[in-house]
This record gives C-alpha cells, structure tokens and sequence, in this order.
C-alpha cells in the first residue's frame, strides 16, 4: 500500500472524478458515507450524544454528510460549524444547504463563549481540518481543540486529526487535536507514523474511499505501508527436490562473557526461519550453552571471553554479526580487520553497528545491500542527532544512499529504507519491547537471506513476521509475559497465517493500527 502525500492525494481525487466523470460533491458523499457506515456499524444505534465540529472546508463538508446520515438514523447528534473563515469551499456550502433541508440547522462557532457542553460520556468527530493543512490553527480554533483534548471524551478524527501536517513537523503541539481513532482516506498519512505525532494519533485505520487504483498505481510512490498482501508476493515456496544445501548457510557472530544469549537466541531465529545450515562464531566461554540450547548448529570458537581474532572456518553464504558482541579493543580491532577481508553479505546490529559508529571509515568496507538494524539511539551514534522525525528519514535515506546500505530503524512502526525507498511495517505491538527482540529479527532476516532472498526482501519480510509473531501471541501471553524466545515459538503461525483466508473482520481488524515497540 502506497503512502502518499497531501498533493499525491489531491490529484487522485481529480483523476477519480474524472475517470468516473462524477462529481467532487458524489466524491465527498462516498467517502463520508463510508465514515458514517463504520460508525452506525459500531453503535448500532445506542442512545449517545454525538458532537460533530465541522470546518467550513471539505473536511467539515465529510462531517455534514456524516451529520445528516446520523440524523437520518435517529441519532443524538449536534453539529457545528467552526468559522474560522469567511471563505466556503463549494462541496461544504452544498452539504450545509442539505443539512439544513432535514431542519437541523448547525451552530455556528465564531468565539470560544460559544463552545458546547461535552461530556466524558460523549462522541466527537473531529472534521475540522483534513489532509492539506498548512498553517498551524490559531485563535478561537486552538482554544476549541485544547476544549475538546480536555474534556479526554472519545474523539473520531476524519482522515487526520485537526491540525495535524501530514508532510512535515507540527511546530505547535498545544494546536493540534488529540484523536481516539482515525478514519483516513483511501492511504495511511507518513505523519501516523512518526514518534512525534503519538500524542495525536492512538489507532487509525484505512477507509476504502474507491480512489483511481490506476492512477495511484502511477504515481509509483516511494514510500509504502507494508500489509500480508504485500509480503505473500516475497514468499518463496520449496521444491520437493530441494536439500539443505539449497537454503543456504547463515554464520552468527557476536556473543561476550554475559552476554551469549544474544547470540543463541540469533542462530535460534535463523534456524527457525529456514536456512539450511546455521553456524555460531562466538567466545568460548559460550561453547557449551549454545550447543546445548542449540544442537542443530555448528559452532567454531574465539578467545574465552571476547571476539578477537574472526578466524572462523565457516563457509557461509551470509553473515549476521552483532548481537552481544561487546565494543572492547580487542574485539574492535578484529572487526575491523573483518570487514577489510568480507565479501559476503551482511546483517549487521547492536554492538556491530555501535562499532561503526565509533570508526566511520569501516563503513566504506560494507558490501552493497549490506542490512543494518538499529534501534534510535544506535542510528543516533551512527547518524548524528536530528530536529524532528522528518529529518531522521532524510538523513537515515541520505546515509542509505551515499552507502548503498538498507536501513531496517526498529520502533513502534518499524521502517526499512533502500536508498530513497521507505517500508513501514504494519505488524507488532509493545509486547516486542523487551531484552534479546532485536537479536531474533537479526536472526530472522540473516536466514532468509541464505534461502535466496534478495536483501531488501529479507529485511521487509522478515521485520512483518517478527511482528506478526507478538500479534499472534498477544492473546495468549499479555504484554508483560511476552519474551524474545516467544517470537520463535510463534514464528511458523507467522508463516502458516499468510495463507489463511480472512473474514472480513479480520481485514477490517487488520487496517486497525495500534503501536509496536520492538528492542
């Protein structure tokens, strides 16, 4: 699924319109029908009191619509007119004039004396502002969005949550509407998934609005939300005549004294995933714990406590190195005379990276494709620090590109950047936030590279299963209880869940975000 922008979406609303020579005004009907349509699902009519704030643009147009399908069904519904303009848009004066036809006449809002009373038991649909606002609300309109983000009442945001830039940064926090839920329009917005937008958006979920598929296809947007419909095209089945020799050898390198479990739970994750031969390169102090809780690897040995030397015997097809590998001297030096001597394809995280970060001329020595995982504070040490989440993206594509390097950065919306390339992954929630998460997907993508994966490919479809995992055991661990070794138990129900068919609460469910929070 594409992630477009406010003008990528203003002009498939024109192809739209005249693809199917209807009116801007049938466009509007449409999508607000479909708002309303999920709301009327869910009350089924209950006896609430529903306040609709309207602007006097096309958003507030959506929240007449929606007012007058409300009306029409016996609702308990307000509805008023915030007039911060004297200005119209054309659909808004048309669908005033019909709300005004069932004899609901809206309240116009023109000071902060004029505001209604709101109840915590009430509903407020925010259709003040939409997607294309450029100036952040001030005046009167602040005081009614800071009104109602005060009174905590459940808040239903029409396509975005007033006063919220899809494109760029907010500049004033205290001017933008703090939304229960979102119903977007046709594409999620890339402001849903910034760390700095979570105070406004709790979940949100994509409305089918019936948008020209054609033309958004055309528009070959370069950043895209990643679904089970994108990822079962990356699924690669297996022949019958098939060996472990065709699915590849992952080597795992890291681990130091106290800190083998990372590297255990790593070659784990690998073997899980389906490579076909998996090797550890770690200290040997960590000798006997992982050919014990892993006896289906190989593994080769450095010095007691620490990697020195990387003289493994291994031959791999690909290499993931990092997890608990330690920053010490000895083992700095080995690395970098490990990266002078690589050629094959890398997965790098924690310390593997912090090592990088530490002596930025390694990074010359990375094979392209290279796939590197950092949490935010290891891209920090890497990256250097930014003002806001839209500058973290163009320096993390900048450092991708000037590298030729993918970027997997883990949060509650993971994100894989190829260059100018953006993924953001739809799986996972805060269960993932917890010690050895980010050892796993190391693990994870690593094996699937040995199967034949192209590196992208491996990072994209690798992070949906590590999410999917924590989704799928959601309802039989809790949050708390959630550990990295359960991502494991639940990874071939991750699998086997690409190719089950969905009722259509499940997809409705699957459109439903709420956040992830990996290692």
């Amino acid at each position: 699924m594409y992630i477009l922008s406010s003008k990528q979406i203003a002009q498939a609303d024109k192809a739209t319109i005249k693809a199917n020579e209807i009116s801007s005004t049938h466009l509007m009907e449409h999508a607000a029908t479909r708002c309303f349509d999920w709301l009327h699902t869910r009350l089924q009519g209950q006896n609430i009191k529903i306040h609709v704030f309207c602007g006097i643009g096309n958003n507030g147009g959506d929240g007449l619509v929606i007012t007058r399908h409300l009306l029409q069904h016996g609702y308990d519904v307000d509805c008023y007119v915030v007039n911060f303009s004297d200005k119209r848009s054309e659909d808004f004066l048309f669908n005033y004039i019909r709300l005004k036809e069932l004899g609901k006449w809206p309240r116009v809002i023109h000071n902060e004396d004029e505001f209604p009373e709101i109840s915590y038991e009430d509903i407020v649909i925010d259709a003040i502002f939409g997607n294309g606002l450029t100036r952040k609300p001030s005046g009167f309109t602040k005081k009614l969005i800071q009104y109602i983000n005060n009174t905590k009442v459940f808040t239903l945001a029409i396509d975005v949550p007033s006063g919220l830039f899809t494109d760029k940064p907010v500049t004033d926090k205290n001017s933008v509407l703090r939304a229960g839920h979102t119903l977007t329009f046709q594409t999620p917005k890339l402001a849903f998934f910034l760390p700095e937008n979570q105070d406004f958006m709790n979940t949100w979920e994509v409305i089918d609005i019936g948008l020209d598929e054609n033309f958004i296809e055309s528009l070959e947007s370069k950043k895209h939300y990643i679904t089970k419909t994108d990822v079962i095209p990356m699924y690669q089945s297996r022949n019958k005549w098939s060996h472990k020799g065709t699915f590849g050898h992952s080597l795992i390198i890291g681990g130091s004294f106290g800190k083998i479990g990372a590297v255990t739970l790593a070659t784990k994750a690998a073997l899980k995933i389906g490579s076909g031969l998996v090797s550890a390169y770690l200290p040997k102090c960590g000798y006997n714990i992982l050919q014990i809780a892993v006896p289906e690897a190989m593994v080769e040995v450095d010095e007691e406590k620490v990697l020195t030397y990387f003289n493994f015997k291994t031959k791999a097809t690909v290499i993931g190195i990092g997890p608990g590998m330690g920053i010490s001297e000895k083992t700095g030096l080995g690395f970098e005379q490990f990266l002078k001597e690589n050629k094959l394809p890398l997965v790098i995280d924690a310390d593997g990276i912090n090592l990088l970060s530490a002596n930025p001329g390694l990074i010359e020595y990375l094979p392209k494709k290279s796939i590197l995982t950092p949490h935010p504070k290891e891209l920090e040490r890497l990256i250097g620090s930014w003002k806001n989440d839209y500058e973290k993206l163009e320096k993390v594509v900048e450092f991708s590109k000037k590298n030729k390097v993918i970027i997997v950065l883990k949060g509650t919306y993971t994100v894989t950047i190829d260059e100018e390339f953006m993924y953001f992954n739809s799986t996972g929630n805060a269960a993932l936030a917890t010690g050895g998460s980010g050892d796993v997907l190391t693990g994870i993508i690593t094996g699937l590279i040995a199967q034949g994966y192209e590196p992208r490919n491996a990072a994209i479809f690798g992070v949906y299963l590590h999410g999917k995992t924590a989704d799928l055991a959601l309802q039989n661990t809790g949050y708390e209880t959630f550990t990295a070794s359960i991502i494991l138990d639940y990874l071939a129900a991750a699998i086997l869940d690409l190719f089950q068919q969905e009722t259509t609460d499940e997809i409705d469910n699957d459109y439903v975000v709420e956040p992830e929070e990996p290692e």
